[in-house]
């Protein structure tokens, strides 16, 4: 699948590893949280860059303890209409001071994906074939904000009372 970044598609130096899978020592991988839990002390000392991929149900609080062992997240998105990972990686930013790479996987369109970097979104696994254009016009195409949010965009309520209208 291709990866998403900056509006761009990128090459994805990331390896998702299925549970029950050899996990390899020498590149980046991916694992689930679910693996992540049973093997832990497995993964010690690992030299190589790990990941670690979450359910749209896990909250930030239940990785939160092992946040500095991952370089990135992966977080599921099983509809578009789920809104948790949105939560989750605002969360993950925000009160735990996470600074690696937060990506969302599944099923996740280009008209989010403004809202996906509003929220501490940095990369996302798009469809095959997927049109690189209406990605990079997503970033684009929303140019003022009533949340206040991750990224430097200032949400309307602030712009309303600095400029006194």
């Amino acid at each position: 699948m291709p990866l998403i970044k900056d509006g761009r598609i990128v090459e994805d130096g990331w390896t998702t590893v299925a549970d029950g899978e050899a996990v390899p020592a020498d590149r980046p991988a991916i694992i689930s949280f679910e693996r992540w839990q049973a093997e832990r002390d497995g993964f010690a000392g690992r030299n190589a860059a790990l990941g670690v991929r979450v359910k749209s149900g896990t909250l930030a609080p239940a990785i939160a303890a092992d946040l500095d062992r991952f370089a990135l997240i992966a977080v599921e998105f099983p509809k578009f209409r789920d809104g948790r990972g949105f939560s989750t990686a605002r969360e993950l930013r925000e009160r735990y001071g996470y600074r690696g790479e937060i990506r969302a996987v599944g099923h996740v369109i280009p008209d989010q994906y403004r809202f996906l970097v509003r929220t501490g979104f940095t990369s996302v696994e798009a469809p095959e074939c997927t049109n690189e254009a209406s990605w990079a016009h997503a970033l684009t195409e929303i140019t003022v904000a009533f949340q206040p949010s991750l990224d430097e965009t200032q949400p309307v309520s602030l712009l309303r009372r600095r400029y006194g209208a």
